[in-house]
């Protein structure tokens, strides 16, 4: 069996299983990769829930309600964040939200518009 795993490129999980043919999934993060083509340094950016890559300036939509330490309300599921950044870090979008300000969100919590 571990001659049909592979590690993930992405997370770099030794559990990488073969879904059918060179197609690859990883159980830890769901990414999914053919085998046969090598990993490229775009391969590594920033994506969203679903897998699809952002890029500066995006329109994301959150996609569960955020906590936000020192407001009284949290950031609500289906805000819309425009005009997005990535950086570097835990919390990969720097963005401003409206009623909130300047804040930095994880790619993990938004989805692409």
């Amino acid at each position: 069996m571990s001659d049909q795993m592979k590690p993930c490129p992405r997370c770099e999980s030794p559990y990488g299983y073969n879904l059918h043919s060179q197609i690859y999934v990883c159980p830890e993060c769901a990414f999914e990769w053919d085998a046969s083509q090598e990993m490229t340094a775009d391969d590594s950016a920033v994506v969203d829930a679903n897998g699809n890559p952002l890029q500066d300036g995006d329109t994301v939509i959150v996609i569960k309600d955020l906590p936000v330490k020192g407001a009284p309300k949290p950031v609500k599921k289906g805000t819309k964040v425009k005009n997005i950044r990535l950086v570097d870090g835990d919390h990969d979008i720097a963005c401003k939200i409206d009623g909130f300000g300047a804040m930095g969100l994880k790619s993990e919590f938004v989805k692409k518009a």
